[in-house]
């Protein structure tokens, strides 16, 4: 198995972070926690590690991997230039959980940008990340420490459980505390796009910058230009059932849902907002598995849960059960998360 070396996550060890480092120079993969998920680390200048990188997580050559740097110069390095826009949004956002889209220096591997003109670029707001970037002297190219398409890791273990030994060194600093991945903005299109949303609300962002649009259609493979866009993603081992429309809705369905697979001798898991399992008879069931999400009203900790809560009911149910929410502040993320994630898509009415 990969070594696993528990980190601080305030204040990382220094011989530790250096070790990491080394370990990157030297063209190796480094798992790292940053605030969003745990990221899968290579020297982004390097081609033959990002290349590894590909191949370890069995991604598509297509399916660009955001740039990691930990302060505005290393930001300039890998892009074209830097426009005025972006200082307006480091004074807020780094580092943050908002990755910018912009066209890519000449210094950046196609086999980072997927070939394409443009590279996504973040600083990320983790104590770990920015020592091991800054140890590294070197741009890190890291996509989600998992198997791709499969739910991101928000703890080491599930580092652990996915990549197995093929990743040199783990840093485990416990779980991040965002629980979802950066929003991606586009900044090459006027007005910007937010290509994928995550840890950086629309709502702020536009706050900024002034309306902003949310790209909603699927794309193709050769319109990929940010991860997370493509329409399959996220995904459980189980089955996950999304069902949408109104929550009154939901809720007189799923006792007859739950009731219906029940029969079929199926076990059932719910990943619902607190005040809906409050709401439903599940608990008489010993092959019923509840995960709360948390109230509905914060956003936040509904990010904060999701992709532990789906780990932790995967392979222990057939099926999870999960509805829409709604899309304000981070609860667009975790709207995106599920839509994208689920096996089936189950409309109501009123």
């Amino acid at each position: 198995m990969s070594r696993v070396l528990r980190v601080h996550p305030q204040f990382p060890e220094p011989d530790i972070i250096r070790e990491a480092a080394q370990v990157l120079r030297r063209g190796g993969l480094v798992a790292f926690p940053t605030e969003t998920v745990y990221g899968l680390g290579a020297d982004a200048l390097n081609p033959q590690a990002v290349a590894r990188i590909f191949q370890v997580k069995g991604r598509p050559a297509y399916d660009p991997i955001i740039v990691h740097v930990a302060d505005l110069e290393g930001l300039a390095k890998v892009v074209q230039e830097v426009p005025a826009v972006v200082h307006r949004l480091a004074e807020r956002w780094m580092p943050g959980p908002l990755t910018l889209v912009l066209p890519k220096s000449p210094e950046v591997p196609d086999v980072v940008t997927a070939g394409k003109p443009t590279v996504a670029v973040r600083m990320p707001a983790h104590p770990v990340a920015l020592a091991l970037i800054r140890e590294a002297g070197c741009p890190v190219a890291a996509p989600s420490a998992n198997r791709f398409g499969h739910t991101s890791p928000t703890r080491a273990e599930h580092v652990l459980a996915d990549l197995g030994d093929a990743v040199d060194l783990i840093l485990d600093a416990g779980p991040t505390p965002i629980g979802v991945e950066s929003t991606v903005l586009d900044l090459t299109q006027d007005p910007p796009v937010i290509l994928r949303p995550g840890g950086a609300p629309r709502e702020a962002l536009e706050a900024l910058l002034g309306p902003i649009r949310v790209l909603t259609r699927a794309v193709t493979h050769d319109e990929v230009r940010s991860p997370g866009t493509l329409p399959r993603h996220y995904a459980p081992e189980s089955p996950l059932w999304l069902f949408t429309g109104p929550r009154e809705a939901i809720l007189a369905r799923l006792p007859r849902v739950l009731a219906d697979l029940r029969a079929q001798g199926r076990r059932v898991g719910l990943l619902l907002p607190q005040e809906d399992l409050d709401a439903l008879a599940w608990a008489e069931d010993p092959e019923v598995v509840a995960v709360s999400l948390g109230p509905e009203a914060e956003p936040r900790e509904m990010a904060r849960r999701l992709f532990d809560g789906l780990r932790r009911l995967e392979g222990r149910v057939d099926v999870i059960l999960a509805r829409d929410v709604v899309p304000r502040d981070l609860g667009l993320a975790v709207r995106d998360r599920l839509h994208r994630a689920a096996d089936r898509v189950i409309p109501l009415e009123e």
